[in-house]
């Protein structure tokens, strides 16, 4: 069996360390450069490759193919596989029949990376023999190749359920859902939600979807379609006799004739989202039966994800906050939402089809100027220039960091949440987050 591997970074160099592992013939092309340490294991595991091209007859001679997320089902070569009927998977797919574990997979727009680490964090410090994969970390089919967990807690975007044929999660979570990647969805925003229900569309009876029951776009979903899966819903308004909810300060939880509660104010996490972030992976230890003790214990001491809303110093009694990680408006709605001091925010970068104007009544009520940080700035411009006193653009991050500090004065907030991809003047936004960080410290 030939097995093609289009893109050779985390999860194209995993899937070939698997298939070289289970008898396939593999064969790695990436139409960028190869990354000089995935380029290594690749030659140490005598898996053959190619970069800077896309060689036809080496790839259209495909049995399977795992295209990584990064590339789109338009482009050329996938129109070619898919037309001569060679099925083309993501990594997830490829990986899941090669193990038995348990696997807990997390989807939406925001907040699935916190949720993703919050709940692998609980399950851990139960001592479950658990993997942490799909989005962040080590790739899912690495892991499955080269250890034996019990079970995977995976975050997973859109453009992984995509290329899913029969991955089924034992217990799925869909943190929310708002417009992002529309590019990749012929600018429908129900094909993108289509998309995130794909986590549920192979579970059973016999499996869990744990949701958000006050997002709109998940309860309009419910109204015309359905799932299998065991539903656990979470809200901060309404209440369940089986999900999760806040009731007078406290998180309740009921799943399986089992309650369980915590005083808010324990919870390590701040903001209401963090909130649900937390009743999502309470109710997956819940299901996993944990602890409660151990349960209390984990919520109380997590750290939270660097570059999302990671407070990095506080310096003339401004506090500098990097959110690098809000690649969308939704996200930093959150940010701007949890502030509660006169803020600075930085703002800016490639604008995928954002509607800016959601912004507009926090904008209004926190934050005392705007530092646009991008190539292109005209539309935040747009929007907020007659909204706040000062308006600034920059083109690098020491300059914003710089200006930020001369716009603010004590007790204020200077907020790194720029509302965009960060491709225009960063690599990535962990670059733009590490940038910001040594310019706070170099101040």
């Amino acid at each position: 069996m030939r097995l093609v591997i289009l893109g050779g970074g985390e999860s194209g160099v995993g899937t070939a360390i698997l298939g070289k592992k289970k008898g396939y013939d593999v064969f790695v092309s990436d139409f960028g450069k190869i990354k000089g340490n995935y380029k290594e294991v690749l030659i140490i595991n005598e898996i053959a490759w190619e970069e800077e091209k896309h060689t036809e007859d080496l790839i259209l001679n495909a049995d399977v193919v795992m295209k990584s997320p990064g590339i789109p089902d338009k482009s050329p070569m996938i129109k070619k596989l898919l037309a001569k009927g060679v099925s083309v998977l993501s990594e997830i797919e490829f990986a899941a029949p090669f193990t038995d574990a348990t696997i807990i997979g997390i989807t939406g727009s925001n907040g699935k990376t916190t949720t993703t680490m919050l709940t692998h964090h609980l399950l851990k410090s139960a001592g479950l023999n658990v993997g942490l994969g799909g989005n962040i970390g080590k790739s899912f089919a690495w892991q499955v190749a080269e250890n034996n967990y019990d079970s995977y807690v995976l975050e997973l975007s859109s453009f992984q359920l995509d290329g899913i044929i029969n991955f089924k999660p034992h217990i799925a979570i869909i943190t929310n859902i708002s417009p992002d990647h529309l590019d990749r969805y012929d600018y429908k925003y129900e094909n993108y939600i289509d998309s995130k229900f794909r986590i549920t569309m192979n579970q059973t009876e016999e499996d869990y979807l744990i949701y958000d029951a006050d997002d709109e776009a998940i309860t309009e979903w419910f109204k015309t379609h359905t799932t299998k899966a065991k539903l656990i819903p979470f809200s901060l308004t309404k209440t369940f006799s089986e999900g999760a909810y806040i009731k007078n300060n406290k998180m309740e939880i009921s799943i399986n004739q089992e309650e369980f509660t915590m005083d808010t104010a324990h919870i390590a996490l701040e903001g209401k989202h963090n909130m649900k972030n937390a009743m999502a992976a309470t109710s997956v230890a819940k299901l996993m039966q944990i602890r409660k003790a151990t349960i209390r214990e984990s919520l109380s001491n997590f750290q939270g994800v660097e570059h999302r809303l990671e407070k990095v110093l506080k310096i003339q009694n401004v506090q500098y906050i990097n959110d690098s990680k809000a690649t969308n408006v939704n996200a930093t709605f959150f940010a701007l939402d949890s502030m509660n001091t006169p803020t600075v925010w930085i703002v800016g970068g490639v604008d995928k089809g954002n509607d800016y104007n959601e912004l507009m009544s926090l904008v209004r009520e926190k934050v005392k100027a705007i530092i646009c940080l991008g190539v292109d700035n005209k539309k935040i411009i747009d929007v907020f220039g007659n909204v706040v006193d000062m308006m600034i653009e920059v083109d690098n991050m020491n300059d914003a960091v710089r200006m930020a500090q001369r716009l603010s004065e004590k007790g204020d907030t200077v907020l790194l949440s720029p509302a965009c991809a960060s491709f225009d003047l960063f690599e990535n936004y962990e670059d733009r987050g590490n940038q910001f960080k040594q310019a706070v410290k170099n101040l």
